[in-house]
């Protein structure tokens, strides 16, 4: 029944995916909304679920708390060490004359960046599978209530894999691989749990650190680029309604 269950997460997954696809033509909305999502997923989602989970306190502060720091600054420390990269190759750029002026000023992409934050959502959507196959084993009750939550927030899973990827100057393909392997992962998880049960303080020790790093994808990557690129009104909203989104989704599950 999980397996099945996690199919429909699978379609839902490329649904969310094709949307965000779809709609490159008003790019600021789909970062807009994409931001508040991720938003939404860690303060309303991942963190409770990781303080609840993740066990005792450690020197006085709850582990799932100290893994989320950490993977904020995880994440930070990445994006910083690939800017220096970029910076040294633009500069080793510059001083190539065959480098050609049209590119002079044209902002850098890391496509590592995006495809480690899409394979971080893989490894999300994983567990996600693994959740749902846990719940029921638990029992139907509990399984109905996992299903529920875990299809309707992998259309936000696939959106956010997509726009992940593509943000940080992977091409269509890449972008496409990387939906394909989240659409995936709830099934091969699902599965997986009849084979082995992932132990409660592992699970809410991931949740925590993912939602770090998820954290500053969004507040310090996607957001701002959104509403740099377009600081309408409609870009706020679409966050907002990001957020709104997920709390919707979270009220439903409870």
């Amino acid at each position: 029944m999980a397996v099945f269950v996690a199919l429909g997460a699978f379609l839902m997954t490329l649904f969310g995916g094709w949307t965000a696809q779809r709609v490159t033509d008003r790019r600021h909305l789909v970062l807009g909304l994409a931001g508040g999502l991720m938003l939404g997923v860690v303060g309303l989602e991942l963190l409770p679920e990781a303080m609840e989970a993740a066990g005792e306190d450690f020197l006085g502060v709850h582990r799932a708390l100290l893994l989320f720091v950490g993977g904020f600054l995880f994440a930070h420390v990445v994006e910083r060490l690939l800017a220096v990269r970029r910076a040294a190759h633009g500069a080793a750029d510059a001083d190539d004359p065959h480098h050609h002026g049209r590119d002079a000023g044209r902002p850098e992409r890391a496509p590592e960046v995006g495809l480690t934050a899409a394979a971080a959502m893989v490894l999300h959507s994983l567990m996600d599978g693994i959740a749902l196959g846990a719940a029921f084993q638990v029992g139907g009750g509990m399984g109905a209530t996992v299903a529920l939550a875990v299809i309707t927030h992998d259309f936000a899973d696939g959106f956010n894999t997509y726009t992940l990827t593509s943000l940080y100057g992977n091409d269509r393909r890449r972008a496409f691989a990387m939906l394909f392997a989240d659409a995936v992962a709830p099934v091969v998880g699902a599965a997986s749990t009849l084979l082995f049960t992932l132990p409660e303080e592992l699970l809410g020790s991931y949740l925590g650190f993912f939602g770090g790093a998820l954290l500053y994808l969004a507040a310090a990557e996607i957001l701002p680029e959104a509403h740099h690129e377009h600081p309408a009104l409609s870009t706020l909203l679409c966050t907002v309604g990001g957020v709104g989104f997920i709390w919707l989704v979270v009220a439903l599950a409870g």
